[in-house]
């Protein structure tokens, strides 16, 4: 069960609405209170079945009044149509009687999910580390954090975000994605030369027992990914849970048993 108190809270400035479509990946107009508002995403990814017209969708106000778009996305809430239609609506349900649960969409809430579970010592894998470094470059590259501790080799991660799932398994990339190839590579790269390297995939959804690459989405990626296991590459694949009060950190899911 999530913490009363979540590792990365949202504001109560936060407004919900109902998606109504998607304008070039970036923009998103939601409907709230019979009126268009249009709101920023930072989700390049495809959001497969995540785009669906009267959705009920959560915006977070950004930190910069003068922005163009005054509102974030954070989360598209997805109806659960399968269960009995005697079953009790879902209690975060932000309209009356909906089934169903919040899925996490704001692909910044890795990185920052990363630096507070670190913090709060919520990462069993990075557990004797003293110093996590967002954003740092090693040679021409730059990732999304390095962990160091004295007499340790530096841990380097990459974060990902996982809002796709298909029979019981979370997935991803949910679109063909050249940048989550060459990040597997760097990886790889790094394992060679006798350093640590991880991949953090934040799963921001409660449906989904196991993790594996979307093969069917991208065959590379599938067989990269395969790759950096064997060499070494370390991979953590968290649930978050994701309210209207914040998203923290859930449970480590185990790898689909091919991936192993």
């Amino acid at each position: 069960m999530p913490c009363s108190l979540p590792l990365l809270p949202l504001p109560p400035a936060c407004i919900v609405g109902r998606f109504r479509q998607r304008h070039k990946r970036f923009s998103v107009l939601m409907e709230k209170d019979g009126l268009p508002v249009w709101v920023h995403s930072n989700n390049s990814g495809s959001m497969l079945g995540l785009t669906r017209p009267g959705a009920p969708l959560l915006a977070s106000p950004a930190a910069n009044p003068a922005r163009k778009l005054p509102y974030t996305q954070e989360a598209v809430w997805l109806e659960d149509r399968a269960l009995p239609t005697d079953t009790p609506p879902s209690p975060e349900a932000p309209f009356p009687g909906l089934h169903g649960f919040w899925v996490g969409v704001n692909t910044a809430v890795p990185n920052r999910m990363l630096e507070a579970a670190f913090h709060a010592g919520r990462l069993d894998f990075a557990r004797s580390y003293a110093e996590c470094r967002r954003e740092t470059r090693r040679g021409n590259s730059r990732l999304d954090a390095c962990l160091t501790g004295p007499s340790l080799p530096p841990l380097w991660v990459e974060c990902k975000n996982v809002t796709m799932v298909e029979d019981d398994q979370a997935l991803f990339p949910d679109a063909a994605s050249e940048r989550g190839q060459k990040h597997l590579r760097e990886l790889m790269d790094i394992v060679a030369a006798g350093e640590r390297a991880a991949m953090f995939y934040l799963v921001q959804r409660p449906d989904g027992h196991c993790f594996a690459p979307a093969a069917v989405i991208d065959p590379v990626y599938a067989d990269l990914f395969l790759q950096a296991v064997r060499a070494g590459v370390e991979i953590y694949p968290y649930r978050a849970h994701v309210s209207p009060q914040g998203i923290d950190l859930g449970e480590l899911l185990p790898l689909s048993p091919e991936y192993c």
